[in-house]
């Protein structure tokens, strides 16, 4: 269930209908503090049918195979990835690509959870019956499959605007294992203070779907990446695409930095593809020991609204 992000561990819950306006947090106590055990992300990729959600479902249940099988709890998977990024085709059809709540197409992703004990973030469109908008999303179910929420993109390109898609309104914090992980979708993560409002709602890690392309994605991935992860001294994992899928071609290179902005693993050109990436609490610990720029009195940050989805 997705929930509202509190300022501290033990304040109660306050579940929100969907389409109920969010509460804007309050920055976390103890920016410094580090988790206790480490854990594994993976970042996958693959080819894509083209608007062919059950096939893409069942690639992305083979990634969380090997997810699974390399000690992952969480696999993250690009941009779209359900559909593929033919937004005309998408918004021209909405009642036949975009999930729906519950949608059925994704008890196959559900049941490979659940086998491999590995939670799973993935791309999709969504539409919001509720109020009847469209969304480019990040699909979150848990480890015994059940679909626990979804992050809607908040920064989106003219193109997604023009084509009909709503901007999210609310960032998104999991908590798995005792880390907290901020998610992101594509040009989420050319905007500093999205990953920022994830690090002051301590997140130790930003976790971004994307589509990177061949052109200038190539240079997006090689400086916001590690530049997100030095900027809030935590982890970044980015899953991106490794092949063409509408307009674009990923460039690939799904992998995940460390809070020192070093590349810790890189999926390459690979097809399927996948990166396992440790995230490990002394190298989180190491990061945020000296000047933390998360927890200076200088920053006026105010992250707006986030939702909290407990993985755990």
């Amino acid at each position: 269930m997705s929930t509202p992000a509190a300022a501290r561990d033990d304040a109660p819950a306050d579940p929100k209908a969907p389409g109920a306006p969010h509460t804007p947090p309050t920055a976390p106590v103890g920016l410094r503090a580090a988790p206790v055990a480490p854990i594994r992300v993976a970042a996958g990729q693959a080819t894509l049918v083209p608007l062919d959600v059950p096939a893409n479902v069942a690639t992305a249940a083979r990634l969380v195979a090997r997810a699974g099988d390399a000690g992952a709890a969480l696999l993250v998977l690009p941009e779209l990835f359900l559909t593929g990024y033919d937004l005309p085709a998408i918004v021209g059809q909405p009642r036949r690509y975009p999930l729906r709540p519950d949608d059925p197409r994704l008890d196959v992703l559900a049941a490979a959870c659940a086998r491999a004990r590995t939670a799973a973030v993935v791309g999709a469109a969504t539409h919001d019956p509720g109020r009847g908008t469209l969304h480019i999303s990040a699909v979150v179910l848990g480890r015994d499959g059940a679909r626990l929420g979804r992050y809607d993109k908040q920064h989106l390109d003219p193109a997604e605007l023009a084509a009909g898609f709503t901007p999210g309104r609310a960032g998104c914090t999991l908590a798995l294992d005792g880390w907290r992980l901020g998610l992101g979708i594509c040009w989420d993560a050319s905007f500093p203070g999205h990953a920022l409002a994830a690090g002051l709602d301590g997140c130790q890690a930003y976790l971004v779907s994307a589509m990177f392309d061949r052109g200038a994605g190539v240079r997006k991935r090689a400086l916001l990446c590690p530049a997100r992860a030095w900027d809030n001294a935590g982890y970044v994992v980015v899953a991106n695409h490794c092949a063409r899928s509408g307009p674009y071609d990923g460039c690939g290179g799904s992998g995940g930095w460390g809070p020192d902005g070093r590349l810790l693993a890189d999926a390459g050109l690979d097809d399927p593809g996948l990166a396992v990436v440790p995230l490990e609490p002394a190298a989180v610990a190491e990061a945020r020991a000296g000047d933390l720029p998360l927890a200076d009195p200088s920053v006026d940050a105010r992250p707006g609204p986030r939702d909290l989805i407990t993985v755990d």
